[in-house]
């Protein structure tokens, strides 16, 4: 080995690694072989960090899309759902063909927002999870106007302008009621809910109005408890029931359309249900303009148990690299649980 030689080699060895801090799933043989699905997580307390790498691992895995998913995270590759201005590697967005989104309050730099806004004004499909309609708050001019409340052009921010509504409440009481899907009678032929059937979720309904020119597909009935088989809770709540899934047609200003598929559940345990898989999925190939399943497999790749939503209720450490293809997510030993039922009331004296 020439002196040269050895000084390279020994550049390499001292370098540091560099950490991973997104990841990278090349689909299997599938229709959507050569499509790019970006899936972003991003937010405090759906766990979005565990379930956007698994809905990645079906869509590459099960149906053959090329997957990237970005996180907020640290250098080092640590996942830090808090870290509102971080995106690990944006410039995957450039040649993104469908956007799948569960973020909040993200307040991204220059760079990140060039290449969101960028993909966006490409037409690019979008699936936006729950507080996606709240995605970012805190921006600086000229991406203020996505921020959440925003005024103007924008009235609303992305959340009311692009998905068709922003954060509004909880209609639901949280962490107490849960969410039981009820398709819309006229949207039950639309083949984003092709072989969808008892979605359920334990996070709650949230009070939504889309925009006029909103196709609504499901609308969520409160339940009494956060288990799927609790009746509904009577009253108000549901009556109305609030939309919960619903489609749009977005022209945006550069002339190209953004389909739009938007749902206010998405917690990671919200996912656990494959009727909300499906969901998902079909709204990918549908916002792709390709043919929707007769009934798309959603069967989980890798071992999942999520954890229980709780701001700031992460899995303290867990980096980026835990979550790849081949890893399981075991059930936790600690962490937040579901709080415990309330206690039947006594029957009543005769």
């Amino acid at each position: 080995m020439n002196f040269r030689s050895f000084a390279l080699l020994f550049v390499a060895l001292a370098a540091p690694a560099v950490a991973q801090d997104f990841l990278q799933m090349p689909g299997k043989e599938g229709p959507g072989k050569g499509k790019r699905v970006v899936l972003i997580a991003g937010d405090e307390e759906y766990r979005s960090e565990e379930g956007l790498p698994m809905l990645a691992k079906i869509l590459s895995q099960r149906h053959g899309f090329d997957c990237t998913v970005l996180f907020s995270a640290d250098a080092d590759g640590t996942v830090l759902p808090g870290k509102q201005d971080s995106l690990s590697n944006p410039a995957a967005l450039d040649t993104a063909d469908a956007i799948v989104m569960l973020t909040r309050f993200r307040k991204w730099p220059e760079g990140a927002m060039q290449k969101f806004d960028a993909a966006y004004l490409r037409g690019v499909p979008i699936v936006g999870l729950r507080t996606s309609t709240h995605a970012f708050a805190g921006l600086k001019a000229p991406w203020d106007k996505y921020n959440n409340g925003a005024r103007g052009e924008w009235e609303g921010g992305f959340g009311r302008f692009v998905l068709g509504e922003k954060w509004v409440a909880h209609h639901g009481a949280h962490k107490r009621e849960g969410a039981r899907g009820i398709i819309e009678p006229s949207a039950k032929d639309e083949p984003v809910l092709r072989s969808v059937s008892d979605v359920f979720g334990d996070s709650d309904v949230y009070t939504a109005n889309p925009m006029p020119d909103s196709k609504i597909l499901m609308r969520g009935q409160v339940t009494a408890t956060l288990a799927p088989d609790s009746p509904a809770v009577e009253g108000k709540k549901n009556d109305p029931m609030q939309p919960m899934v619903w489609t749009r047609l977005h022209q945006n200003s550069a002339g190209k359309t953004n389909r739009i598929l938007c749902t206010t559940m998405g917690a990671a345990t919200d996912l656990a249900n494959e009727g909300l898989r499906r969901l998902v999925v079909n709204g990918v190939y549908w916002g792709l303009g390709m043919e929707v399943p007769a009934k798309a497999d959603v069967t989980l790749v890798d071992e999942y148990r999520p954890s229980f939503y709780s701001s700031g209720g992460e899995r303290k450490g867990l980096k980026v690299a835990d979550l790849d293809l081949g890893k399981g997510l075991p059930a936790r030993i600690d962490g937040p649980k579901p709080p415990a039922p309330a206690p039947s009331a006594p029957p009543a004296p005769k």
